[in-house]
């Protein structure tokens, strides 16, 4: 049975249930945030030390988690932060934005099952050459499904901001598949 967040936060934050609660949050989290932060990293084994690294940040910050808010927007926040460090980490690897693009784009590929269909490939490779915050967006709400004004709160954007970053970005997915489908399947 899965609890409630102010259950949670409650058991997080009393030290004779902090164990109770964090598997509880894990429970209940781990795979939507997974997923998010999968999106945005590709690499599975990168996505579970950003998981992992997410509730770590969340157990050990839990007292400056205000109640104002949804748990799991306040855990997306620190996993989004958590996945934009980590890409900031790969990029410097990379010596230049087009070397580190055709490895991410190389990594869907990698990364893809061997039942992938062609177009999930193809539109995971679009998502990866958008601009940061157009992934981000973008990301949140085709996969997650989440509504601008909770996307909002993570990203700490306004709304319209966020709104026209989804248009761009769709645009551009939507053109790069146009001009890639035949070319590559």
């Amino acid at each position: 049975m899965k609890l409630k967040d102010e259950e949670i936060v409650k058991l997080l934050s009393a030290p004779q249930t902090v164990e109770k609660g964090l598997r509880a949050m894990m429970d209940t989290y781990q795979s939507r945030l997974y997923w998010h932060i999968r999106r945005l990293i590709v690499d599975h084994d990168l996505a579970q030390d950003v998981l992992q690294d997410t509730f770590i940040k969340a157990y050990q910050n839990i007292h400056q988690f205000k109640s104002d808010s949804k748990l799991y927007t306040w855990l997306y926040r620190i996993a989004t932060n958590e996945s934009l460090q980590q890409l900031n980490k790969m990029n410097r690897m990379k010596k230049t934005d087009e070397d580190a693009e055709y490895h991410m784009q190389n990594l869907v590929a990698d990364n893809a099952g061997k039942d992938a269909e062609e177009i999930q490939i193809l539109l995971q490779k679009a998502i990866q050459i958008l601009p940061e915050k157009q992934k981000l967006v973008f990301n949140m709400r085709y996969y997650d499904d989440l509504p601008y004004e909770e996307i909002s709160k993570i990203l700490d954007m306004s709304v319209g901001t966020l709104k026209t970053n989804y248009h761009y970005a769709k645009d551009k997915v939507e053109q790069y598949i146009k001009d890639n489908y035949s070319e590559e399947f």
